[in-house]
């Protein structure tokens, strides 16, 4: 016999909490990004069919696409899910320290850390600039884009302390960014793989230190007043 007791204590019964199912839905999601990662890196992006992708994680096509609408879009996902992961690292190594100076080290440190542990990962970032041209900005320069401003905050921060000479932040936070992008390419194609720590304590000695005796510096800031 039918009561609305009944009724209701089936639909309870069946009907998952939206939260439970939107936790399974990420969690999903994520498990396809790991295992796309992983794929793209090792087979490239031509190579690595989504019917691959489903048997490795044991799901049908359909799956994949319930979450990602083509392979181009699981890819620039699997992009983006990989510098979330390299943000996340440098958030961790920026807590470590208080001074700013000090968080300038430890976000190299984070950032070179990342790469020599995670060198698959650069494989995507090459793959996103040779397949995908016409995007304009790589999804790396956007998420660099939307973290430059708190670093030449921070940079403006130490030139009112007088703890670095005044000049443009921008040039800064460009020089630096370009510094260390470049030294994780170079680690990458040369095939080298150095301790994270000795290079930012060479980018650092560099940088802040400069290459000129004081000298030679006195003599080259007279002629560039002349």
């Amino acid at each position: 016999m039918y009561s609305p007791e009944s009724s209701a204590v089936t639909q309870t019964a069946t009907q998952k909490p939206l939260s439970v199912t939107r936790k399974s839905a990420d969690t999903r999601r994520e498990e396809i990004l790991e295992k796309a990662i992983g794929l793209f890196a090792a087979h490239g992006y031509a190579d690595t069919d989504t019917q691959l992708l489903a048997n490795e994680l044991q799901v049908g096509k359909g799956t994949l696409y319930r979450y990602f609408n083509s392979k181009e879009e699981l890819f620039l996902a699997a992009v983006d899910a990989v510098l979330r992961r390299m943000d996340d690292m440098i958030e961790a190594n920026l807590a470590i320290a208080t001074d700013p100076l000090q968080q300038v080290r430890q976000v190299i440190h984070g950032y070179l850390t990342f790469f020599a542990e995670h060198p698959q990962y650069v494989e995507l970032l090459i793959q996103e600039r040779a397949l995908f041209k016409d995007r304009g900005q790589p999804t790396y320069f956007q998420h660099r884009e939307r973290n430059a401003e708190r670093w030449r905050d921070l940079y403006r921060r130490l030139m009112a302390d007088g703890r670095i000479r005044q000049m443009p932040p921008e040039r800064i936070t460009d020089v630096m960014s370009d510094l260390v992008y470049g030294t994780m390419f170079t680690n990458y194609f040369a095939n080298r793989n150095p301790k994270p720590a000795a290079q930012v304590e060479a980018i650092i000695d560099v940088v802040w230190n400069g290459i000129l005796s004081d000298e030679e510096r006195q003599s080259y800031l007279k002629s560039t007043r002349a």
